[in-house]
């Protein structure tokens, strides 16, 4: 007689589309026996998705404040409430109120994955009272979580300090793939940034930069809150022939581009934890596609250049300091070389099929 299998259900706010590290745990569950179900929202121009376990996307009145966290929640809720399930994965500190009460209301076993340190990001640190409301969120809820995990161990020590939860540590590494052949080059190198197009991630000064490099064009693959305002920006800069913006493309398109960057940026602001504390999936998608980096003197993104080899580390990102470093970068052939030579070896190494592993360690006593 089969036995049946245990039902998870994940929760994000985001609409699915391109939270990459959610499809891949949820691929890791369903590869290790569970029944998935991934819910999120629907907006209005939401490209479709198509996976191999089941997806739910809500359509909401609010898009954004507290009126939509409100309402995901609410409705979040009332479909635990009712839904069959064994275990809750909630991802961020967002999804986390439904899921928490759900659990607790069913008697359920409750998940945490947490992709950032939430409290600490700058869209909140420049709102004190809006922060206030999240972190008494996290200290009411947080201390009761008994399954956790986080992208980073500066990030998984805070919250062991803080609240004496045992965080693992689960990096958002890519899957392992060939590097691609690049297309001919048409003779101007290509700076890639890929990922949000929010405040404090260095885009501004690159934009400024580019005023110093030449032979050189600067792509910025991503969409976010500042993008109209980046924009704007490039006109009034007049440097619409150095930097091209592609918006968010599908994670298919964007393998594409990466491949054929000579360089890519991480250059995250030191504007609060949350950022000094990043390891951002863009950086060891670079590097799975053997693109040298070029990355902020931040702890976990410098730890893992300087232990790898495969790139340079920028002390700041004054526009023509930063302009010299993506030159060098970029121009230093004997330097290129050897991060080609190293970029082989941690490609290699850093692969989501390594890190899944605590994926299993996690989920495996639940089976």
């Amino acid at each position: 007689m089969k036995t049946a299998k245990k039902r998870i259900i994940v929760s994000v706010t985001n609409d699915l589309v391109s939270d990459n590290r959610v499809h891949k745990v949820c691929t890791s569950l369903l590869k290790m026996g569970f029944q998935v179900l991934l819910i999120g929202r629907k907006l209005p121009h939401s490209l479709d998705v198509k996976r191999d376990y089941s997806t739910k996307r809500m359509k909401l009145f609010f898009r954004k404040g507290p009126c939509f966290y409100s309402e995901y929640n609410f409705r979040l809720f009332v479909h635990l409430l009712f839904a069959k399930y064994d275990i809750l994965l909630a991802n961020d500190l967002d999804s986390l109120p439904a899921n928490y009460l759900a659990s607790r209301c069913k008697g359920k076993t409750l998940v945490y994955d947490s992709h950032e340190y939430f409290t600490q990001v700058p869209e909140l640190i420049n709102r004190p009272r809006v922060q206030k409301i999240w972190e008494r969120i996290e200290r009411m809820i947080l201390p009761k979580i008994k399954h956790a995990y986080t992208v980073c161990t500066s990030i998984a020590n805070v919250y062991r300090e803080k609240y004496g939860v045992d965080f693992k540590v689960v990096r958002n590494l890519p899957l392992s793939k060939e590097p691609q052949t690049p297309t001919a080059s048409s003779g101007s190198k290509m700076i890639l940034y890929q990922g949000a197009v929010n405040i404090g991630r260095g885009l501004e000064q690159a934009i400024r930069a580019m005023h110093h490099i030449n032979d050189a064009t600067l792509v910025i693959a991503g969409d976010g809150d500042i993008r109209t305002q980046l924009q704007e920006l490039v006109i009034n800069e007049k440097l619409e022939n150095k930097v091209e913006f592609k918006g968010r493309l599908p994670l298919e398109e964007l393998a594409k581009l990466t491949a054929q960057a000579d360089l890519g940026l991480s250059i995250e602001e030191d504007l609060g934890l949350n950022y000094r504390y990043a390891l951002p999936n863009k950086l060891f998608d670079y590097i799975q596609a053997r693109i040298p980096v070029l990355v902020t003197n931040l702890p976990e993104m410098a730890a893992i250049v300087n232990q790898y080899k495969v790139g340079a580390i920028t002390d700041s990102l004054e526009p023509e300091v930063l302009a010299q470093n993506i030159q060098d970068a970029l121009n230093d052939q004997a330097k290129r070389k050897e991060w080609k030579a190293y970029l082989s070896i941690a490609a290699a190494d850093l692969i989501w099929e390594k890190e899944e592993k605590v994926i299993q360690e996690i989920f495996s006593g639940f089976l």
